[in-house]
């Protein structure tokens, strides 16, 4: 029988994000942040340098068939979620000891997303409505990560203390309604942060590449723009790898650490597809036909070191936490912990602590690289990608420290870079 006291999840002491006052006001500059960067990037101009002139009709921001064609979406992507195909893996040990299980179909479900749009061109569906309801279908998810969110910080006050996250148990409202306050919010087996993590939004942002690259071959005279073409097609790579890596996901701080609050919820479903497509949207609309094939064939080059820097990292981490006796990595040396744990300090993650963060933002900047560089606002992505990721380093080195105390100093000092090597 497990103490009562184990399952007690203690008082969250340090705050992120500037507190109460942080956190009240990101819940406001977020979703604003997302409108005025798709407002400011348009066929007319794409700047921040000038205030966009909002639409004044309520219809341009509400729709109800675009509602629809969110809602449509997202229990769609849920019953491809709770179908039984795919392995069932198990996830990290909670403070109970308990391992949740996680159905991993993700990567399937991406490939009947795609067929399905597929089959929708075939037969002449309207699917360009994704991007002429772009507003309103955005608007939608907006609404219905907000009430989610509400939604879920109610329930949480009704749980077990057990099932609370360690990083949103402050007692403070605002605050916990932000970071999360349950860590594993579930109905039966379907896991919502696990789910909202990978599917609505990251396959979503696929099928909203898709129907941009659609539009621009029918605005094309049945062409596909090189540019944008290539763009799409290393941003549905990126996500077919993270889907066809689900399971790597269950030892990530998002799973682990932090509670399923507006922070995850509004980047998941909102965030994710609507701010990482900027660049395939603004190559719709703005065309870089004037893009040599050399000029393209090295952004595929910085693409593709990146990704071989990212997976072969990720690998390596993956495939050590399965099984550390792996003969293939007796090479890898080691620091022991006094969790138990041992932390890599040669191979990829010898070179640096965040070499997939490295891989990450190589890639980035190659989806950016497609707009061409006579706009700022296309490169949104990989500088914000680049403070998400320092953010994330400060937030891990403090977690650590806790957790392997004079381990982690030693480790510090073997492997100096966090991100990019002899610069950070």
């Amino acid at each position: 029988m497990i103490d009562d006291k184990v399952k007690v999840v203690p008082k969250t002491k340090e705050r992120e994000f500037g507190g109460l006052i942080g956190t009240f006001f990101l819940i406001f500059l977020l979703p604003a942040t997302v409108y005025l960067l798709n407002f400011a990037c348009n066929k007319k101009r794409c700047t921040i340098m000038e205030i966009p002139k909002l639409p004044s009709r309520l219809s341009f921001f509400i729709d109800l068939q675009a509602t629809y064609i969110f809602l449509g979406w997202f229990f769609f992507q849920a019953i491809l979620a709770i179908i039984p195909f795919g392995k069932l893996a198990e996830g990290q040990p909670l403070r109970s000891g308990q391992k949740l299980k996680y159905r991993c179909n993700g990567f399937i479900s991406l490939i009947i997303s795609m067929v399905a749009f597929g089959i929708a061109v075939y037969y002449k569906l309207p699917v360009t409505i994704i991007h002429t309801k772009f507003f309103q279908i955005m608007t939608a998810a907006t609404i219905f990560s907000v009430s989610l969110s509400l939604f879920l910080y109610i329930k949480s006050l009704l749980i077990p203390q057990d099932k609370l996250a360690p990083g949103g148990n402050t007692g403070n409202h605002v605050y916990d309604f932000f970071m999360g306050h349950e860590l594993n919010p579930r109905i039966g087996m379907f896991d919502l942060k696990f789910f909202c993590e990978l599917r609505p939004g990251l396959i979503g942002w696929v099928i909203l590449n898709m129907a941009f690259v659609y539009k621009a071959y029918l605005d094309n005279n049945n062409v596909f723009p090189p540019a944008l073409t290539m763009c799409a097609a290393f941003q549905i790579f990126y996500v077919a790898d993270a889907l066809f890596a689900e399971e790597a996901i269950l030892t990530t701080m998002d799973i682990v650490h932090d509670g399923f609050g507006f922070m995850l919820i509004f980047g998941d479903l909102v965030w994710v597809p609507f701010i990482y497509c900027l660049q395939t949207r603004f190559l719709l609309e703005n065309p870089q036909n004037d893009m040599y094939w050399y000029c393209l064939a090295f952004i595929a080059v910085i693409n593709l070191v990146g990704y071989y820097i990212f997976r072969g990292a990720n690998s390596q981490k993956d495939a050590y936490r399965r099984n550390p006796h792996n003969p293939a990595l007796a090479h890898l040396e080691t620091l022991p912990t006094s969790t138990g744990r041992k932390l890599l300090v040669s191979g990829w993650w010898g070179i640096c602590r965040k070499p997939n963060y490295l891989g990450d933002l190589l890639m980035a900047t190659a989806w950016s690289l497609c707009c061409g560089l006579h706009h700022v606002l296309p490169y949104f992505y990989p500088i914000y990608f680049l403070i998400l990721l320092v953010h994330r380093c400060q937030r891990d080195d403090v977690i650590c420290r806790k957790k392997y105390g004079a381990v982690w100093t030693r480790y510090c000092q073997r492997v100096p870079y966090k991100i990019i090597p002899y610069i950070y």
